[in-house]
């Protein structure tokens, strides 16, 4: 397995182009810094709390790589990688009041600092910062941060309300994640190239292949959670667990009790009970953990993978190509 996401991810370690991509992720970084300044203190340091803590920037890494299809070097660029993560990040307040989660990137999440109201609020200043540069890159980027977001919460929403009577939960929740993740990801490889003026064509091809790599990245975080230790991957182990979330090796641990396996309904009640302690929490994590349904979900995850290279087929060869193909496969082999 991998570690966490980097420009090697996508280039291979060494190489040049990792170098150039690098630097180029370091301008972002600087004009994020510069994008959620506010003059008043509060504001600020919340602004700052989660972009300081750290983070992959997947995002704004898939920006850059398909704006190479384009004009790469233009300030646009930049701007369009700073919108995709300011919305990310926006999404993350969000989501741990929602969850209440108590870690995000190994720092305490802003609700746990200044509580729910302020981290809520934080989330939509970041929001307008986003909204800002998109207006920036013109009518086109507006629609497409618009679409985005719309889809970012009809996911949350559809999560929240849960499979309809008749619905397969599994299916439910793949489209969750595509609307949730894979919106976003899919978004990111279309501002970068709506920002550097790449061919239209290329856009259902990258939309389609960040539609699927979003899909198994969520798919991937579900094992993480579950395999992974906090030092890691940032967050407590388990807790989407405790949280009550409905990943997928739970939803295929559901289906397998439903079918009889016995170790699977006896797992199905350790989910059940109270898991407010620690110890119980450890129980449950790693008795789902060691059940052939994390296996499942992690060929799954694979799955989506493979689908999202396999989108990439009318892309021409090339090291662009080849760095989204080498990024798909190490979204489902890291570790956090």
């Amino acid at each position: 397995m991998t570690g966490p996401l980097s420009p090697v991810s996508f280039t291979g370690a060494g190489s040049e182009l990792s170098a150039a991509l690098t630097a180029r992720l370091d301008e972002v970084e600087e004009f994020l810094d510069i994008a959620v300044t506010q003059t008043e203190k509060l504001p600020n340091e919340t602004s700052h709390h989660l972009l300081r803590a750290g983070g992959k920037r997947v995002r704004p890494m898939l920006v850059l790589l398909a704006a190479e299809y384009g004009d790469s070097s233009t300030r646009d660029v930049v701007k369009a990688s700073a919108a995709v993560e300011l919305i990310h990040l926006a999404t993350l307040y969000h989501d741990d009041v929602m969850d209440d989660a108590p870690v995000r990137r190994g720092a305490q999440a802003a609700h746990e600092v200044w509580g729910n109201s302020v981290a809520i609020l934080t989330g939509d200043l970041l929001f307008a910062r986003a909204s800002l540069l998109s207006a920036e890159l013109g009518v086109e980027a507006v629609e497409l941060q618009s679409r985005t977001f719309e889809r970012l919460v009809l996911g949350q929403l559809n999560e929240f309300a849960g499979p309809q009577p008749g619905d397969d939960p599994i299916e439910h929740y793949l489209k969750v994640l595509a609307d949730k993740t894979g919106s976003l990801i899919a978004g990111s490889c279309e501002f970068g190239l709506l920002a550097s003026g790449a061919p239209a064509e290329l856009v259902p091809v990258l939309r389609d292949y960040g539609e699927r790599v979003g899909v198994a990245f969520q798919l991937a975080d579900d094992i993480i959670d579950l395999t992974s230790d906090a030092q890691t991957s940032g967050k407590t182990p388990g807790t989407d667990l405790r949280e009550g979330v409905p990943t997928l090796p739970v939803l295929c641990l559901r289906r397998a009790a439903a079918a009889g396996d016995a170790e699977a309904q006896r797992i199905v009640e350790l989910l059940a009970a109270d898991l407010s302690s620690d110890e119980a929490l450890e129980t449950a994590r790693a008795a789902l953990a060691a059940h052939p349904v994390t296996a499942e979900a992690r060929a799954e995850a694979r799955r989506w993978s493979d689908a999202a290279v396999s989108a990439l087929d009318a892309l021409p060869a090339g090291w662009i190509k080849d760095s989204l193909a080498a990024f798909a496969d190490t979204v489902v082999s890291r570790v956090a």
